[in-house]
């Protein structure tokens, strides 16, 4: 794959990072949203590319805000998203990524998944990237926006995401 070019859109300069450190240490749904950003990207870049869309599933609203996590996030900042769950038996959550493939103009979209469990706590953290600070994963004792870097890239659902991603891509032929 080194004499490809293969292009990530995004509008989102954090993401953009993330994916960098994560390839480098490692040489309606989030289905659909990344399937038609893909389709359409190949499209105008008339070539191969690959897309992402990431969502924010609390178990207790039967996934959502989901995909909508950002317009969520925009209107009702980490406190509302916290209210959200007032009254409700869990705080349990999902952090849900996925990545599409496209070969290029008319070739199907190909998806890749990855998932982190957790639960929607009281904002902590460097409150730089989205919701990364209301979001611990199980077992961590951390929010994404407490960790460091390299931290939340081996453990996340665009780490989880990418390496299947990655593994796919090894694959194909020269």
């Amino acid at each position: 794959m080194a004499s490809r070019k293969l292009k990530f859109v995004t509008g989102n300069a954090n993401k953009l990072r993330e994916v960098r450190a994560i390839l480098a240490q490692s040489g309606g749904t989030t289905r659909e949203v990344a399937t038609a950003k893909c389709r359409r990207a190949a499209e105008l870049l008339g070539g191969p590319c690959i897309t992402e869309d990431t969502a924010l599933c609390f178990e207790a609203l039967n996934g959502l805000p989901g995909p909508y996590i950002k317009y969520f996030l925009k209107e009702l900042g980490h406190d509302g998203l916290n209210k959200l769950l007032v009254g409700f038996p869990t705080t349990a959550a999902w952090a849900l990524c996925t990545f599409a493939y496209s070969a290029g103009p008319g070739s199907e979209p190909i998806l890749f998944e990855g998932r982190t469990d957790g639960h929607v706590v009281t904002a902590r953290g460097d409150g730089k990237f989205g919701w990364d600070p209301i979001f611990e994963p199980n077992g961590t004792g951390q929010t994404y926006a407490e960790m460091t870097p390299e931290k939340k890239n081996s453990l996340s659902h665009r780490y989880r995401a990418l390496s299947k991603l990655q593994e796919y891509l090894s694959t194909l032929k020269e």
